[in-house]
């Protein structure tokens, strides 16, 4: 650890004068003259490109043309170093977007990498308190490290119950996750309600606040991030992905914001170079592209809109989302419902913990979300759709 401290501080001094020696210089003009071409289109529905994949939650549309020329002068001319001058470029510019100390970044291998260091920093063969059902690959891991996992079930509105996992977080707790909006479901639980519920916590208990579907949210009063809005509060830990909204899930990025402490404590469990360079330099630029990021979240809006204008036509209803997914009562088993999909060339997600009549589906592209509801239509019809 104390190796990739001080390669880091060396890097940091260096400035721009590392990223030329590495040929980084020409990213800017290949994405500027990228910008001005046609961004090439895939169509991930087509049967000769496999099946439909609507169980993920990944970006329908990828990256932007900016992004894409990126990956490529990054291909061409980084793959050969190590990632480290790289890694100290994404680690500053995503300090100076938060308005935070560079140590208090904490990078990974996809944003699962960055969970799972928090949960051996502070959650590995201790009490952890979790929403039921949530993110299942933190909830696996957590198990994975020997945590005793108190899984507390949703609200009735879908939100997390804060009341009951208060009452299970007691003075032996060393971790609580909040995913917000919440996997499966797309669900919020209102930012006032967080801020109360985390002044009330154990002194000793940090909280692991999950946005990876955070700039899906549209304009709700309920949410403000615990990164743009932070909490004078040492505790709190909040991680996001580049999976999303910014296309990259094939490239794995993601990140935690966090106390000098609680980053060099998550730090010490991780590796040096577990981000490659290709990945932290596809990071940088689809930062950069503010407007695809937000055309991206347009998008999504209309999508999750017209998902539901299609299940109400065929009476279905689904969980109000505000993420880039959507959890629809098909009432009937879901794993038969996922079975029906899989044969037939679609994937779809479920079924979770209280929810035995409910699928996940990704918001796919057009030609996929046509393809989603040809499949569904195969079916007999059953209009008997209770919540």
């Amino acid at each position: 650890m104390t190796t990739q401290l001080s390669r880091r501080s060396l890097l940091r001094r260096l400035g721009a004068g590392a990223t030329m020696s590495l040929g980084i210089a020409p990213l800017a003009r290949a994405a500027s003259a990228e910008r001005e071409t046609s961004e090439p289109t895939v169509d991930v529905g087509d049967k000769t490109a496999g099946p439909v994949r609507l169980h993920k939650n990944e970006s329908a549309f990828g990256p932007s043309a900016a992004v894409v020329a990126a990956i490529r002068a990054a291909s061409a001319s980084v793959v050969t170093r190590y990632p480290e001058t790289a890694d100290a470029m994404l680690r500053r510019k995503l300090a100076d977007l938060h308005r935070v100390s560079p140590d208090q970044i904490v990078l990974g291998c996809g944003s699962d990498d960055v969970l799972g260091m928090a949960i051996a920093a502070f959650g590995a063969g201790r009490k952890v308190v979790v929403a039921d059902p949530t993110y299942d690959t933190f909830v696996d891991c957590a198990r994975r490290n020997g945590a005793d996992v108190n899984a507390v079930p949703l609200r009735g509105d879908y939100t997390h119950d804060l009341e009951a996992m208060l009452t299970r977080a007691d003075a032996s707790t060393a971790l609580v996750y909040v995913c917000n909006p919440n996997n499966p479901t797309g669900s919020l639980t209102r930012r006032r309600d967080l801020e109360a519920f985390i002044a009330k916590l154990p002194p000793s208990s940090y909280i692991l606040m999950d946005e990876a579907y955070h700039h899906y949210v549209g304009g709700s009063s309920d949410y403000a991030s615990f990164i743009d809005r932070p909490v004078n509060d040492p505790r709190v830990i909040v991680t996001r992905s580049f999976s999303t909204v910014h296309g990259l899930g094939g490239l794995r990025v993601g990140y935690a914001v966090a106390s000098l402490d609680a980053a060099a404590r998550m730090e010490a469990t991780g590796f040096a170079n577990n981000l490659n360079a290709v990945a932290a330099l596809a990071a940088i630029a689809a930062l950069d592209d503010t407007d695809h990021v937000r055309g991206m979240a347009r998008q999504n809006v209309n999508d999750r809109q017209e998902f539901a204008n299609q299940a109400n036509a065929r009476m279905l209803r689904v969980v109000d989302s505000q993420a880039n997914f959507v959890l629809l009562n098909t009432g009937r088993p879901a794993a038969d419902m996922v079975a029906h999909f899989t044969k037939n060339g679609v994937l779809v997600a479920g079924p979770f913990r209280g929810f035995d009549k409910h699928i996940r589906v990704s918001l796919g592209s057009p030609n996929e979300m046509r393809e989603f509801w040809r499949v569904w239509d195969l079916m007999p019809a059953n209009h008997v759709m209770p919540m």
